[in-house]
């Protein structure tokens, strides 16, 4: 009956049942099982969300809000059926204004659509996670990735949403202005809520001027803890470097057998410099310096764009040299620690990854203290997902006990619930009350991030 209504009043146009559509908006690309939606609405307006929530309401339906699909802990995936919403036909740019360094978009606009239209003014929206997320699902994960370091993630970008709230109101939860002492922060509450407290209809977000110069290096190093001593290095030696990232040997030879490379196959740092062009080749020499006299080999420096990006192959290829290989499921961790804990939770990891016996590899953004495993587990090997499972949870329990966290960047949703009470304590029974407040029915994105039942 509610999927009739739901036609009725968005027309049949943005209602689909299809099983194509079903398919798609039942998993993101993570491991957790798939759950298929009863109905699929595709909103063009803030009016159609109204639409569907009012829907929802009088049916007592879930809603569940799918961005791209790239999420990697089951936020998008149904597990209570119901609707979906994807948002891909609310991809328009509501105001612009490059003289304050602004822009308002609906939640549909990928990242790269974003920066596709403000990079011809000389802007930049810098977060950026890897994949070509939309910008609500960045929002919602508070995804991050290797800018943050400089720019921090997505929260931090954030002036203003609107957001439609379960009993139907709209509400601004922030301004235009770059900064306020008024009231509660109601942004940073959404930023991160993953769809569980209201459905994001605009975002306001700040913008950046494109740096003049930007070069790239990388080293090596003997081990994956004096790279990790090396990140910290460069921080406390206060280069505000714009990304700096860890790829372990292991990693390093599955890039190198899945693209033809012949990379050193050594623990390696990666490093990218923007700025002043005086400013940024100074910033190099001054790494360099430092990485040589930590013991560094192999210190290669690209300032074109194009030898940039063969710097940085080994990075970004990483995940898919581990995810290309037939028959083989994988499994990671995303945890972020202190940077003074950064190393001996880096040499964890791999522990961690060679006692399992699995292949895998230690990779992330070191210079925030954030780091990522990927571990291969055979799904039709008996014990093999287990032991894939227990390298995450035993990394993410260290994580905590060390003042960190279970989670740096790629959200709670599914897999990272049984550690909400471990690293929040008594905050989670706050967390848990203003779910309540915000959705007293459980109809936004219910079963994610904490169990509720």
């Amino acid at each position: 009956m509610f999927i009739q209504q739901l036609i009725k009043l968005l027309g049949s146009d943005k209602v689909s049942q299809s099983e194509t559509e079903l398919f798609r908006h039942s998993h993101d690309e993570s491991f957790h099982k798939a759950v298929e939606p009863d109905v699929v609405c595709f909103p063009e307006s803030r009016k159609d969300v109204e639409m569907i929530m009012d829907v929802a309401r009088e049916y007592k339906v879930p809603v569940t809000p799918f961005g791209a699909g790239s999420g990697l802990e089951g936020q998008a995936i149904p597990v209570k059926k119901g609707i979906s919403i994807n948002f891909e036909k609310m991809n328009n740019v509501v105001n612009f204004s490059p003289e304050d360094l602004m822009i308002t978009v609906q939640p549909g606009m990928t990242r790269l659509q974003l920066n596709k239209l403000v990079n011809r003014h000389g802007l930049m929206f810098p977060i950026d996670p890897g994949a070509d997320a939309t910008i609500g699902g960045m929002v919602a994960t508070n995804a991050s990735g290797t800018t943050a370091v400089r720019y921090g993630s997505t929260r931090d970008q954030l002036l203003d949403l609107e957001v439609v709230l379960a009993n139907g109101t709209v509400i601004h939860s922030g301004s235009y202005a770059k900064k306020s002492s008024s009231g509660y922060h109601l942004t940073g509450l959404f930023a991160g809520s993953e769809g569980t407290l209201g459905i994001i209809t605009e975002i306001t977000l700040r913008l950046h001027g494109i740096p003049e110069h930007t070069v790239a290096a990388r080293c090596t190093f003997d081990t994956p803890e004096a790279c990790a001593e090396a990140a910290k290095t460069v921080l406390l030696s206060g280069i505000p470097v714009m990304r700096m990232e860890l790829v372990d040997a292991e990693s390093i030879s599955q890039v190198n057998a899945y693209g033809g490379y012949h990379f050193p196959i050594r623990h390696s740092l990666f490093f990218e410099f923007a700025g002043t062009r005086t400013a940024a080749l100074e910033e190099v020499k001054i790494a360099e310096q430092l990485m040589r006299e930590l013991g560094c080999g192999n210190w290669e420096v690209a300032g074109g764009s194009k030898e940039r990006m063969e710097l940085w192959k080994a990075r970004h290829e990483m995940a898919y040299a581990y995810r290309h290989i037939k028959g083989m499921a994988n499994t990671g961790a995303d945890v972020c620690v202190p940077i003074s804990r950064l190393p001996e939770l880096v040499v964890y990891a791999r522990k961690l990854i060679d006692e399992s016996g699995l292949t895998g590899g230690v990779l992330g953004h070191v210079g925030d203290g954030n780091f990522h495993t990927i571990v291969l587990y055979d799904p039709s090997v008996a014990g093999e997902k287990e032991k894939a499972e227990y390298t995450n949870e035993a990394l993410a329990l260290r994580a905590i006990e060390v003042g960190g966290t279970c989670t740096g960047e790629h959200g709670v949703g599914l897999g990272k619930m049984k550690f909400q009470e471990i690293e929040h304590g008594e905050a989670t029974i706050i967390m848990k009350q203003l779910k309540k407040m915000f959705d007293p029915e459980g109809l936004l994105n219910p079963g994610k991030i904490f169990n509720l039942d």
